[in-house]
C-alpha cells in the first residue's frame, strides 16, 4: 500500500444544481483538508468544482488548479489557491491525472463522465492502477454502476475490474475507500 497524498475531483461547473450537491463538494473538501489530501481538480471557481476548492482552501488545505486557458472566463479560475493554465483539455486531463494518487467523482454532467470514464478505460488497458470512488448521496451514479455490471455481464469487461472503483455516500467513506486501494505512489506517478 502506498499514501495517498492528493486526490483529483471530477465534478460539474454548474451552478444551477441542486444545492445538496454543492454541500457535498463543501464537506468533501472539508474532508480532504481534515484529512491533508491535496486537492487537485479543473481550476474553476464555479459549481462544485468551486465549492470543493473554496472549502479545502478555506480549512486550510492545499489545493493544485488545472484549467485550459479557453475555459477561463467560462469556468471562472478560482485564483485563491495555485493554477497551471494549460492550452488545451487533453494537457488539462492529462496533468490532473499526473499530479493525484486517487480520483473522486462527483455529480456532474457528460464533462465529468467523460472524466472519468476516460481514466476507467486507461485502468483497464493496464495504463495505471489508480483507484477511483464516485461519491454521491443520491444514487446519482446508481445508473452508471449498473451500465458497468451490465458491460462486466456481457463479458466486454472482466469481473474484477469492479476492484477499481467504489460507490459510497459519504466524504470520509470515499477517502478511506481509497485509501485502502492505493498502490505505490512513486511507481505510479512514474508511468
Amino acid at each position: 500500500m502506498g499514501q495517498l497524498t492528493s486526490i483529483c475531483v471530477y465534478c460539474g461547473s454548474s451552478n444551477l444544481v441542486n444545492p445538496d450537491y454543492l454541500k457535498l463538494a463543501d464537506a468533501l473538501g472539508q474532508a480532504l483538508a481534515a484529512a491533508g489530501i491535496r486537492l487537485v481538480y479543473g481550476g474553476g471557481g464555479v459549481g462544485l468544482m468551486g465549492a470543493c476548492a473554496r472549502a479545502v482552501h478555506g480549512a486550510g488545505g492545499d489545493v493544485l488548479g488545472i484549467i485550459p486557458r479557453f475555459l477561463l472566463q467560462t469556468e471562472r479560475i478560482y485564483d485563491e489557491v495555485p493554477h497551471e493554465i494549460v492550452e488545451d483539455m487533453h494537457t488539462r486531463k492529462q496533468r490532473m491525472f499526473d499530479e493525484c494518487d486517487a480520483f473522486i467523482v462527483l455529480p456532474g454532467g457528460i464533462g465529468t463522465l467523460e472524466e472519468a470514464v476516460e481514466t476507467l478505460s486507461w485502468r483497464r488497458l493496464g495504463l495505471h492502477a489508480k483507484p477511483m470512488a464516485f461519491l454521491d448521496e443520491d444514487a446519482f451514479w446508481a445508473p452508471f454502476f449498473q451500465l458497468t455490471d451490465h458491460i462486466i455481464e456481457g463479458q466486454f469487461t472482466p469481473e474484477n475490474f469492479r476492484d477499481s472503483l467504489v460507490h459510497v455516500h459519504a466524504p470520509e467513506a470515499a477517502i478511506q475507500a481509497l485509501s485502502d486501494r492505493v498502490v505505490q505512489v512513486g511507481d505510479e506517478r512514474s508511468r
